[in-house]
């Protein structure tokens, strides 16, 4: 793990960070780095979801950030599963917004070819925010899986999540799964992919390619040194 003093993991949806990087960040955690997260999205107002739901979601994301002892939870507060219908400005703008206030060295984000419209356009306005001549604090860039989203995009042109970086969590699965049970209704049943078996399955797996017994795999998007 490269040294970092502060990391920004930006999440369309609570639950994403947990999915892609929840071992990394509590091994961070655990190293003393200051770790902010940054989610995009809310059901707040948006067609399609219960409202009774909302503040259930915001007591599950305070228990969550105090889990993992995020240093701070930033919100763009915009529409979910409608971010493709908004201008590029508008959401670059919202992500730089924070970007530019964390002024992080490192930054993860969800793959770009994630079947979920949404991981589509926080990846592309992530990385444009985060231009070198921008943020030129911003050192490292990351891409994480998530289950059922990464392993769902088929699209016939996308060569696939292929990652050039593992980090060893071994000692922090089970404090992950923890955490992701704290989202109620968005862990099921296997053989349904966010269950508890396909985590830990994933996590063997991307263990048996870094040589652990377990991890979490990424894209090196961009690294300065």
């Amino acid at each position: 793990m490269q040294n970092t003093d502060c990391c920004l993991v930006i999440a369309p949806h609570p639950d994403d960070e947990t999915l892609g990087c929840g071992g990394t960040i509590l091994k961070l955690k655990a190293l003393g780095v200051t770790v902010h997260w940054l989610i995009v999205t809310t059901m707040d107002g948006v067609a399609g979801y219960e409202q009774d739901r909302v503040p259930v979601r915001e007591k599950e994301i305070e228990s969550v950030k105090d889990a993992y002892g995020f240093d701070k939870v930033h919100y763009c507060c915009l529409p979910a599963t409608r971010l493709d219908t908004l201008g590029k400005g508008e959401l670059i703008g919202a992500i730089g917004k924070v970007i530019r206030s964390v002024k992080p060295d490192r930054v993860y984000v969800p793959y770009r070819n994630d079947v979920h419209s949404d991981h589509a356009e926080v990846f592309d306005a992530a990385i444009s925010a985060s231009k070198t001549f921008r943020s030129p604090f911003v050192r490292a860039i990351y891409a994480y899986e998530t289950l059922s989203e990464t392993d769902f995009g088929l699209r016939p042109d996308d060569p696939g999540f292929r990652p050039n970086l593992y980090e060893d969590i071994s000692g922090y699965l089970d404090k992950k799964l923890s955490i992701m049970s704290l989202f109620d209704g968005e862990m099921g049943e296997f053989p349904f992919p966010r269950s508890e078996e396909c985590l830990r399955a994933l996590a063997t797996l991307r263990g048996a390619q870094a040589n652990c017994k377990a991890a979490e795999a990424f894209m090196t998007l961009k690294e300065i040194r």
